[in-house]
């Protein structure tokens, strides 16, 4: 069958190499336009552009894949179908009317609809995930269900090792979905009314560490925005990413404070987080030690939010 992909990070590559590697022809990539990153400047192509590119298939970086260059080029591929893994846009009926969209979700819908799956779950603790397989309609994650899988979830794992997982595990779901579907016997039911739940897009308001807020949950925002997004709290009036912090199981004064031994804690509604790995403002990620050898502040570092 001839595919159409449409993914942008790197939870699509996985899916994208099962399709190349299948019985399958993908006969062009669609992908979020290069941005720019770094101090630089430069632009720099999404994760699945340069594998797209690397397994010498077609790509194009429209700004809306509903356009009509878009459609048309799609079209001008010869595909019969379009698969779709984190694009990063919302497909409209000009493209869900002309082709069967099949979609990889890392959650089991209908919990965690929307952009933010995976960080949204661990935000919220879960110990269980997945990966749902379905066909896409008009709403937002709302289409009838393929298939589907579960994973535990580490107390430990973040945002990005369970994506992961996620993604190696769909990958050969798509395939197979894409196989029932060109034989024809593809089938697919409802998604149930009960247990709906949304995952909208992780802004800033969401990446404060609020102190007043239990240490457990609050670590369960550290890990669920790392290693790409990143928490962050205020460290002498500036913004530092938190990557790595645990609940210590003791009490810990209010605020932020340095122990001896190059620890880093703070105070929260119940029991004290240590912060273990942080990144200053314009600065790589570094070990609590690290930035406190060099911290010049006083020892109690001021409050945290």
């Amino acid at each position: 069958m001839r595919l159409a992909f449409a993914g942008s990070p790197a939870a699509a590559i996985e899916p994208l190499r099962a399709l190349a590697a299948s019985d399958h022809d993908v006969t062009v990539v669609v992908t979020q336009p290069d941005r720019p990153v770094g101090r630089s400047g430069s632009a720099r192509p999404t994760p699945v552009a340069a594998t797209a590119e690397e397994l010498r298939i077609p790509v194009i970086r429209p700004k809306s894949i509903n356009a009509e260059e878009a459609i048309a080029s799609i079209a001008a591929s010869g595909a019969e179908a379009l698969c779709v893994v984190a694009f990063g846009q919302i497909l409209r009926a000009g493209i869900l009317d002309r082709w069967p969209c099949l979609n990889v979700h890392f959650s089991l819908l209908p919990a965690y609809r929307g952009a933010a799956p995976v960080e949204r779950a661990l935000m919220d603790g879960v110990d269980r995930t997945g990966v749902t397989i379905m066909e896409m309609d008009p709403g937002m994650d709302t289409g009838p269900i393929i298939g589907a899988a579960a994973i535990a979830v580490g107390p430990e794992e973040t945002g990005g090792e369970v994506t992961s997982r996620l993604s190696a595990l769909g990958a050969p779901m798509l395939v197979a979905a894409v196989d029932d579907l060109a034989a024809g016997r593809l089938r697919s039911t409802p998604q149930p009314e009960e247990g709906i739940s949304m995952a909208p897009k992780i802004t800033a308001a969401d990446r404060g560490l609020d102190p007043a807020r239990p240490a457990r949950e609050l670590a369960d925002r550290v890990r669920a925005l790392a290693p790409h997004i990143g928490a962050t709290c205020v460290i002498d009036g500036r913004p530092f990413k938190v990557w790595t912090a645990r609940p210590l199981g003791r009490d810990v004064a209010p605020g932020l404070s340095a122990e001896e031994g190059g620890r880093l804690m703070m105070g929260t509604a119940d029991e004290g987080l240590e912060l273990l790995e942080l990144q200053p403002p314009g600065r790589t990620r570094m070990p609590a030690a690290t930035f406190l050898r060099g911290y010049r502040g006083a020892l109690a570092l001021g409050q945290a939010t």
